[in-house]
């Protein structure tokens, strides 16, 4: 089945969106999800279930087919592994690989994409900790973190994964340590929502505003007993 580099990008989308919520995907998420009008999301929906790719209940929204979940985890396979790649072999900082996987994403072949997965020797997740679905395109589980605004001052937390849409915010975090796999200190929670950590391989703490403390994913370190 061909499919237009668009339809690819919303079955991504409604894919990434179905991965937070048991709920069906509102048009109006799926537009702010691809900055783009609700008729324009109505229209493409149209064909991708005429193509038996998703499954619309009217006035409650969509879910993904098995076929478009199929494709849909091709894609994001084929984002993270370059993402990947970009960073571990070709020296591109963590805030700029993800422009240039989704120019990518749609191009690359089945051969290529199992060459890249071999020079990483298999990677699991990609340099934000966001899940890589392997190579039969098994779902990856749901994420096990949860935002860091979602526990309290005095906790000790691991960073597990960081949304990776905004470059600035990305260089920020990085600047500060706060990536996966670092520990942080939960300093103070401000009530307006702003965040300040300290990660263990700084010495300053950050304040994080509440928009970027909830691109910021959490666990606790499997030691500490909660």
């Amino acid at each position: 089945m061909m499919l237009s580099d668009v339809m690819e990008d919303y079955l991504k989308a409604i894919y990434q969106l179905q991965r937070s919520t048991d709920d069906r995907i509102k048009t109006s998420a799926i537009a702010e999800e691809l900055d783009v009008t609700s008729p324009t999301v109505t229209s493409m929906v149209d064909k991708l279930e005429d193509r038996g790719l998703v499954d619309r209940e009217k006035y409650r929204g969509v879910t993904l087919t098995d076929e478009g979940e199929t494709v849909a985890l091709e894609v994001v396979r084929h984002h993270r592994l370059l993402e990947a790649y970009l960073t571990e072999h070709l020296d591109y900082d963590w805030s700029e690989v993800h422009e240039e996987a989704d120019r990518l994403e749609h191009h690359i072949s089945e051969d290529f994409e199992a060459r890249v997965a071999n020079a990483l020797d298999q990677p699991t997740v990609d340099p934000h900790g966001s899940p890589i679905p392997s190579a039969d395109l098994e779902p990856p589980e749901r994420p096990t973190g949860e935002s860091i605004t979602e526990f309290a001052e005095g906790d000790t937390v691991i960073v597990e994964e960081v949304a990776d849409r905004d470059p600035e915010m990305l260089s920020y975090l990085a600047d500060h340590g706060i990536e996966p796999g670092v520990e942080l200190e939960i300093v103070e929670i401000a009530p307006f929502g702003m965040v300040t950590a300290r990660s263990a391989t700084h010495d300053e703490p950050v304040s994080l505003p509440e928009t970027v403390a909830h691109q910021v994913r959490v666990g606790r370190p499997v030691d500490i007993d909660h």
